[in-house]
């Protein structure tokens, strides 16, 4: 059970990482630090896309439209935060 929680805790923190490099490259792009002309940037954005749409877009569903800024990915974050705080401490209670 232990190993179980610890490993869905390793997952869930990756995850939260590739939210957190995308959110920062979106900025870069957007502030015009890096080109979204070049093929590396564009080809990494694709692929955290990829890995993020889906479990971005239900909740991008619920949300109000707010424009130019999408809240969604921080209230991805905040969720993955509190089931890690949940999981952390089941795994003291075992």
């Amino acid at each position: 059970m232990l190993l179980l929680i610890k490993i869905l805790s390793y997952l869930l923190t990756i995850f939260l990482g590739i939210m957190i490099v995308n959110f920062v490259l979106s900025l870069l792009v957007m502030f015009n630090v890096i080109s979204p002309a070049n093929d590396a940037v564009r080809a990494i954005q694709s692929s955290l896309n990829q890995v993020l749409d889906p479990i971005l877009e239900p909740v991008r569903r619920f949300m109000p439209d707010t424009g130019a800024i999408d809240f969604s990915p921080i209230v991805i974050m905040a969720g993955i935060q509190i089931l890690l705080w949940v999981l952390e401490d089941i795994a003291r209670q075992v």
